[in-house]
Order: structure tokens, then sequence, then C-alpha cells
């Protein structure tokens, strides 16, 4: 426990060591986050060796607040699932630390920088350690709060702000609806951790209404939705391209997108098979959708965010189909060929951005495909790097990505032999995203790096990135071939390998049987093998005629896509963010402009500045009458009566003695007077 500890807590030492230190040591600052996170990486993969071969999971937890019955305990739990997600975390922060030091280098918030890099590491260890759905939300929030402050680290390009903007509110939708799924789970069961709920479950808490256990985990998983952009919530990531490059490669491998599918694999246990069925078909829309979009795009970044919603929407869709292992293998590979994807993506941003700063040209889009071509010369370890991660993405043998895609789609298959239907979506949406997957990623490589280049002299001002940019993209690379993955065993079928027999077989509470799951996917694995290499082969293809050979004009078959609006509607996202304005966006600008009209116009100057001038001429009424009677008439007047008689009662007291004597024989014979009278 104490290393998980310490895996928790170091990257927040480097969050405040660099905030309050790290001006100090200028451009040296970034060595110590750089060693800290290192140290994080050893310590993570201790907890993986220790947890191989899917050994007992290790719990402990703390009271934090207790109020009568209401109890939260906060407590970390680490099973295989947990080693292997804390190497891929330390992996690529570690990584992205490295590659940082020289890309951001010269930026006037570099401490800065690595201060928010160390605050989203520690925010997302805490999701991957928690034994609970409290402490994993409260760690949620802070990846939120992480991914505001690095997508919007240049802040003062409006773009950047207003896509920091644009991620932290579309999140908080899908965090709304978990928090009330936590809270229906807490409710039913007593208990916000994860295993207790499970048992709870299997007991029978939800036994006479599964249609609450089916809206919780739905709930629940629309914080998967926000984090992972799944369909519709999947606005916010391709805009959060924005941040520095390495910050991309950190969200879009192996944190905050990682986040929903990892929470979605620990509440696999209770989810209903009705609510599985919706999130396949929520992951399969998003696969198929964000790759189709993924096409048509000319920014470099801007394609490997679509790829990276889709890849996601197959994490998904697995999930939904059962698959829960293809889901979890897919999400660790996909984040060593898609950080590498994004460092070598970043690697070109960067030679293009000083090639055109040589040239003093401002003008020019650094990250726009047809400003490049050509740079496979100029730029080899990036072009190699970009091939293995391209080859890993597409499917092709001998790489991670075959063995993670095909599984996922062996189990997207079984699912459709079990149960026919509307499902053959599911197969549909998995194998044509498989298709363009190649496509589109292949169409990257050979508009980059293939051909004659489109600027003379941009492409004489390229160069090799720097050692600290191509060291990372060499190990990420390498860690993309599927030997890494099933050493040490070779077979593709079976999964013998370290991977599987550490994750161990998952369960569910909730009526589906994993059994039944399993021999689907084994007996549907060589179909789906040979269906995926050839829809991959089939990308490929079509990339080469379209893009190398140039066989086929890509402009002929875009005016041909165009008439039937085809073109239009991937290049412009299905137009997702105009249907938002058109009826989320303008109507509630409208009505918040009508609510401020009734509160100005109505309200304020009406309502309540008719009543300051009430109170105004009251107040004048008062402070006359209060003033000119009160004051004057009654207060001053009995002053005035007593002052009178207090001159009169003054002569009296002239201090001479005979009148005195006087006085009182005068009052004695008055005292006689009167006695006699009575």
């Amino acid at each position: 426990m104490l290393k998980a500890l310490y895996i928790l807590f170091i990257p927040l030492i480097s969050f405040l060591y660099q905030i309050f230190f790290g001006k100090k040591l200028k451009e040296k600052t970034p060595y110590v986050s750089l060693f800290l996170i290192f140290t994080t990486l050893l310590a993570s993969l201790s907890i993986l060796f220790s947890k191989l071969h899917n050994k007992p999971p290790d719990f402990e937890s703390i009271s934090w607040l207790s109020t009568g019955s209401f109890k939260i305990d906060l407590g970390i739990y680490i099973d295989g699932i947990t080693g292997i997600m804390l190497v891929v975390v330390s992996l690529i922060s570690f990584l992205v630390h490295l590659y940082s030091i020289e890309y951001m280098k010269g930026d006037s918030r570099y401490s800065r920088y690595f201060a928010f890099l160390g605050l989203f590491t520690f925010s997302m260890n805490g999701i991957v350690l928690s034994d609970s759905l409290m402490m994993m939300y409260i760690f949620w929030e802070l990846v939120g709060l992480s991914s505001f402050l690095l997508i919007g680290f240049w802040f003062e390009k409006k773009s950047a702000a207003n896509a920091s903007k644009k991620a932290f509110l579309t999140n908080r939708v899908g965090d709304i609806g978990m928090f009330i799924g936590i809270m229906i789970l807490f409710f039913a069961t007593g208990s916000f951790n994860i295993e207790t709920i499970g048992e709870s479950i299997k007991s029978g808490a939800f036994s006479s209404n599964m249609w609450l256990l089916t809206l919780a985990g739905l709930l629940v998983f629309m914080g998967a939705v926000g984090k992972s952009a799944q369909f519709p919530l999947h606005i916010w990531l391709p805009d959060a391209m924005e941040g520095p490059t390495p910050v991309s490669a950190l969200i879009h491998a192996a944190t905050m997108v990682a986040a929903g599918v990892y929470m979605t694999v620990r509440i696999f246990a209770f989810l209903t098979p009705g609510a599985l069925e919706i999130i396949a078909a929520i992951g399969a829309i998003t696969a198929l959708m964000a790759s189709i979009i993924a096409i048509t795009q000319n920014d470099i970044k801007r394609v490997l965010a679509y790829s990276t919603v889709s890849q996601l929407g197959y994490m998904i869709m697995s999930l939904g189909v059962g698959a829960y292992a293809a889901s979890f293998f897919h999400l660790t590979t996909h984040a060593m060929f898609k950080a590498c994807l994004f460092l070598a993506s970043g690697s070109v941003i960067h030679s293009m951005h000083h090639s055109l700063h040589e040239l003093g040209d401002h003008s020019t889009d650094p990250q726009d495909m047809r400003n490049m071509g050509g740079l496979k010369n100029k730029m080899p370890i990036t072009y190699f790097s970009m091939v293995v991660a391209t080859l890993a993405i597409s499917g092709v043998p001998i790489f991670s990505g075959f063995l993670s895609k095909d599984a996922i789609l062996a189990g997207t298959l079984s699912y459709y032999y079990a149960n026919h239907g509307w499902t053959w979506f599911l197969v549909l949406a998995g194998f044509g995203s498989a298709a363009i997957t190649a496509f589109y990623m292949f169409r990257l490589i050979f508009m980059t790096f293939h051909g004659k280049p489109k600027n003379e002299k941009i492409y004489t001002h390229i160069h090799e990135s720097p050692l600290f940019m191509t060291f990372p993209l060499i190990l990420l690379s390498l860690l993309s071939f599927a030997l890494v993955f099933t050493f040490p065993s070779f077979n593709p079928i079976d999964y013998h390998g370290w991977f599987y027999d550490t994750i161990g077989y998952a369960k569910n509470y909730a009526g589906l049987d994993m059994k039944i799951v399993a021999d689907g996917i084994h007996h549907a694995h060589y179909e789906a093998m040979f269906l995926s290499l050839f829809v991959a082969t089939l990308g490929i293809f079509a990339s080469v005629l379209f893009y190398l050979f140039k066989k086929i004009d890509p402009d002929r078959v875009m005016l041909a896509l165009n008439s039937l609006g085809l073109y239009s509607l991937s290049f412009n996202k299905f137009y997702i963010d105009e249907i938002y304005s058109a009826l989320i966006y303008r109507p509630f600008m409208w009505w918040s402009s009508i609510a401020s009209k009734i509160d100005w116009n109505l309200y304020d100057q009406r309502f309540i500045d008719g009543l300051g001038w009430l109170t105004l001429k009251i107040s004048d009424k008062s402070g006359k009458a209060d003033y000119n009677w009160l004051d004057q008439k009654v207060v001053d007047g009995a002053a005035r009566i007593t002052d009178f008689f207090g001159k009169k009662l003054r002569a009296t007291q002239s201090g001479v003695i005979q009148n005195y004597v006087l006085g009182g024989m005068l009052g004695v014979i008055l005292i006689i007077i009167i006695i006699q009278q009575l």
C-alpha cells in the first residue's frame, strides 16, 4: 500500500514544487518533475509485476466522513487491472514530460506547464487506485479541472480558451448524470465501495426493480460518455487539440479519455444486459461517425483527435457486447500507438513551426497536411515511428492493434450471432470503422511524408526533432508491436499472454452470463480475424490508390460526393455543433436575453427602482416630519420649556442667607395655614 500512496502523491508533490519553486530553476525545472514521474513509473512496474497472473487484490480503506448512517470511506484497491493502468498512465506521463522539455522550451509559462502535468497525473492515478465510486468521483472532477488548465494553457488564444471551456462544460453534463447514478446505488446498497455494491447486487439488492439498476448503471456511464467523448458528448475532444501537442498525447492516450473506459470496466459487474445494449449502441455510433469525419479533415492533429473518438467508441462498444477483456486490452494498446501518433505529429508540427519561423512566414498553418509532403527523407525517425503506430491502429498483423481490435470485432460478431435483430449495426460499425481507419490513417501518412513537398522553401528548413522528442517515439513504436502483449505466449487466438492472465475474468452480477460471452468470442474469432484483415487491406489499398499512386483524383471524388451532400456531412462533422447551436445554445442565449430584459427593464427599472423611488419619497416625508415636527416642536419644545423653568428656578438660588430664611419662614407659615384649614 505504501507504493500505491507513493504513486498517488508524488505527482502532487511535482505540482506543488513547480508552482512554488519552479521559476527559480528556469530551464532545469522540468528535470525535477521528470525524475519524480520516473520514480512513479518504477513503482507502478513493481506493482504490476506483483500482480502478474491474476494474483489476489490488495485493498485498504479509512473512514473519511461519518454522520449517523451516512458513511464515506476512502480507500485503495489494487488488482491486475490497476497494475496495468498505473503503468500505462505513468509511462505515457513520463514520456510526455521528457518530450515536453524540448517541445515547450522557451515558453513563458514553462514551469506552470509541468505543474499542470503533475496535477493531471495525480488526478488520473487517484481514479485508477480508487476503491469506491465517491473517491473516484472526487478525482474525476480533478481530472476535469486539470484538462481545463492544460487545454487552455495558451489562454491568450481565443480558440484555446473556448476549447477549455467547451471541454469543462460538456463534461459537467455527463458528471451530473454520473453523480445521480452513484447516489441511486448508494441508497439501494448503503455503500459507495465498488466491491460492496457488486456483492449487494449479487445478494438481490435490486431483484424487485432491475429497471432501477439499469437506470443507475446508465447514469454512472454518463460520466464515461463525457470523459471518453462518446456520442452525443464527443464534441469537446477534437477541440482539445488547442492545447500543446504533448498535452493532446496525454489526454488522448492515457489519462482523461481512458478514465471513462476504465470506470466502465470497473462498474461492469453491475451493468445489466439492457444497459449494456444501450452502451454498445452508443459506442458503435461514436466509432463509425468519428471515423467518417476523420476522412475529410486536413489538420494533422484533428485527424488524430477524431481517430481517438472512434477508437474510444470501439472500446465502449466492446464493453457493451460483453467483451470486457478486449475493451481493456485495446485501451492499453491504444495508449501506446496513439501517444506515438500524437507525439510524432507534434514532431512534424515542431519542425514545420521552426521552418516557418526561419522564413518569417506567419500565415501558413504548420498543422495543415496540405502544406507538407515529402518529409520522410528529412524526418526518418518520426516517419518510421508514425508508420509503425499507423500499422498498429489499422489492425495489421504483428502489431498490437491487430490483437486488440480483432478481439473487439470477435465480440461484436458473436453478440450479433446471439441476438440478431438490430445488432447487425454493431457489426457494420465495427468492421466499417476498421476499413475507414486504415484509409484515413494512411491518407495522413501519404499526405505528410510522401510525394513532393508542397512548399520547397518550407521543406528546405525541415529537420528531425531533438533526442528528447525522438526517444519517446522510438520507445512507443516498439511498444506498438504485438510481441509486447503476448509474451510469453505467441498465440493470438487463445490469448495466454501476460496481459490476459493478469486481468483475470470479468464478473457480472446483473444478469450477463460471461461464460456464454467468452465461448461466443472464441468461436467467432477466426471469422472476425479474416474479415478484419480484409477490410484493413481494403482501406489501405484505397488510400494507396488515392494518395500514393494518385490513380484516383481525390478532388473529383470529393465533388461527386459533395453533389450528394456526403462530403459536406463529413467535413462539417455531421453538423452536430450546428445542431447544438440551433437547439441549445441559441435558444438558451435567447431565453437569457429575455430573462435579462425582464430582470433589467421590468424587475429592476419598474419594480426595484419603483420601490426605490417610493422609499425615497417616504424617507423625504419621514425626514421632514422628524425634523420639522418631532425635532423642532416636540423635542426642541420640551427643551425650551425646561430651559425656561430652569432659568426661573435659577433666580431662587441667589446665595443670600436672608432670602433662604425668609423663604423657609414663608413655607412654615403656608404649612400652618394648610393644617388649620384641614
